[in-house]
Protein backbone atom coordinates (compact mmCIF):
# COMPACT_ATOMS: atom_id res chain seq x y z
CA UNK A 1 0.00 0.00 0.00
CA UNK A 2 1.16 3.17 -1.18
CA UNK A 3 0.41 6.86 0.57
CA UNK A 4 2.12 9.17 -1.59
CA UNK A 5 2.67 8.28 -5.32
CA UNK A 6 4.79 11.60 -6.12
CA UNK A 7 7.14 12.42 -3.55
CA UNK A 8 7.68 16.10 -4.46
CA UNK A 9 3.90 16.45 -3.44
CA UNK A 10 4.68 15.17 0.03
CA UNK A 11 8.15 17.33 0.15
CA UNK A 12 6.95 20.31 -1.65
CA UNK A 13 7.26 23.68 0.76
CA UNK A 14 4.43 26.02 1.23
CA UNK A 15 4.19 29.19 -0.94
CA UNK A 16 5.24 31.96 1.63
CA UNK A 17 3.71 35.56 0.67
CA UNK A 18 6.80 37.09 0.85
CA UNK A 19 8.85 35.03 -1.13
CA UNK A 20 7.03 35.20 -4.84
CA UNK A 21 7.44 32.52 -7.08
CA UNK A 22 7.41 34.38 -10.34
CA UNK A 23 9.20 37.24 -9.64
CA UNK A 24 6.54 40.04 -8.80
CA UNK A 25 6.42 41.80 -5.38
CA UNK A 26 3.32 41.07 -3.07
CA UNK A 27 3.82 42.17 -0.25
CA UNK A 28 7.32 43.62 1.13
CA UNK A 29 7.70 44.73 5.15
CA UNK A 30 8.90 48.09 5.82
CA UNK A 31 10.74 49.36 8.67
CA UNK A 32 8.53 50.51 11.72
CA UNK A 33 8.79 52.64 15.11
CA UNK A 34 12.95 52.11 15.43
CA UNK A 35 13.65 49.36 12.80
CA UNK A 36 15.99 50.69 9.87
CA UNK A 37 17.25 48.86 6.76
CA UNK A 38 20.90 47.82 6.77
CA UNK A 39 23.22 46.11 4.55
CA UNK A 40 25.40 42.97 5.50
CA UNK A 41 29.14 44.33 5.04
CA UNK A 42 30.85 41.38 7.72
CA UNK A 43 30.35 37.79 9.30
CA UNK A 44 31.87 37.77 12.45
CA UNK A 45 31.17 34.27 13.40
CA UNK A 46 28.77 32.88 16.52
CA UNK A 47 25.73 34.11 14.55
CA UNK A 48 26.81 37.96 14.63
CA UNK A 49 27.56 40.12 12.15
CA UNK A 50 28.52 44.10 10.77
CA UNK A 51 25.36 45.89 9.75
CA UNK A 52 25.64 49.10 7.48
CA UNK A 53 22.66 50.74 8.55
CA UNK A 54 21.25 53.32 6.51
CA UNK A 55 21.06 55.72 9.23
CA UNK A 56 24.43 56.02 9.03
CA UNK A 57 25.39 54.12 11.91
CA UNK A 58 27.30 50.49 11.71
CA UNK A 59 25.86 47.98 14.02
CA UNK A 60 27.04 44.40 15.06
CA UNK A 61 23.81 42.30 14.82
CA UNK A 62 22.95 39.20 15.56
CA UNK A 63 19.82 36.74 14.31
CA UNK A 64 17.92 35.53 17.01
CA UNK A 65 17.93 31.85 18.24
CA UNK A 66 14.03 31.40 16.22
CA UNK A 67 15.79 32.47 13.00
CA UNK A 68 18.86 30.85 12.83
CA UNK A 69 18.35 27.57 10.99
CA UNK A 70 15.85 29.95 8.94
CA UNK A 71 18.03 32.79 8.04
CA UNK A 72 21.18 32.03 6.10
CA UNK A 73 23.04 35.16 4.93
CA UNK A 74 25.83 36.38 3.02
CA UNK A 75 27.51 39.37 2.50
CA UNK A 76 25.92 42.45 0.61
CA UNK A 77 22.62 41.11 1.56
CA UNK A 78 19.76 43.96 2.27
CA UNK A 79 18.26 43.21 6.08
CA UNK A 80 15.91 44.64 8.65
CA UNK A 81 17.33 45.39 11.55
CA UNK A 82 16.11 46.65 14.98
CA UNK A 83 18.66 47.96 17.24
CA UNK A 84 18.70 47.28 20.93
CA UNK A 85 17.30 49.63 23.58
CA UNK A 86 19.58 48.41 26.62
CA UNK A 87 22.64 47.66 24.50
CA UNK A 88 22.99 51.21 22.76
CA UNK A 89 22.98 52.22 19.62
CA UNK A 90 25.78 49.98 18.56
CA UNK A 91 23.57 46.34 18.85
CA UNK A 92 20.96 44.94 17.45
CA UNK A 93 18.66 41.88 16.02
CA UNK A 94 17.92 41.19 12.48
CA UNK A 95 14.78 40.35 11.64
CA UNK A 96 14.46 39.49 7.94
CA UNK A 97 16.63 39.26 4.72
CA UNK A 98 14.79 40.60 1.53
CA UNK A 99 14.85 39.01 -1.50
CA UNK A 100 16.24 40.35 -4.61
CA UNK A 101 12.83 41.11 -5.99
CA UNK A 102 11.67 42.70 -2.76
CA UNK A 103 15.42 44.99 -2.99
CA UNK A 104 14.44 46.44 -6.12
CA UNK A 105 10.48 47.51 -5.39
CA UNK A 106 12.55 48.77 -2.13
CA UNK A 107 15.08 50.71 -4.48
CA UNK A 108 12.13 51.70 -7.06
CA UNK A 109 10.07 53.13 -4.10
CA UNK A 110 13.06 55.77 -2.99
CA UNK A 111 13.91 53.16 0.47
CA UNK A 112 16.90 51.82 -0.37
CA UNK A 113 19.57 54.55 -0.97
CA UNK A 114 22.71 53.63 -3.92
CA UNK A 115 26.06 52.28 -2.53
CA UNK A 116 27.46 55.66 -2.85
CA UNK A 117 25.31 57.34 -1.11
CA UNK A 118 25.66 54.89 2.36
Amino acid sequence: MQKYKDKTKRNSPRPNAYQPQNGEVTRVPLPRDKQVLGILEQRLGANHMMIKCFDGKARNCRVPGRLKRKLWLREGDVVLVEPWELGGDERGDILLKYSLAQVEWLRKKGFLKTQGEL
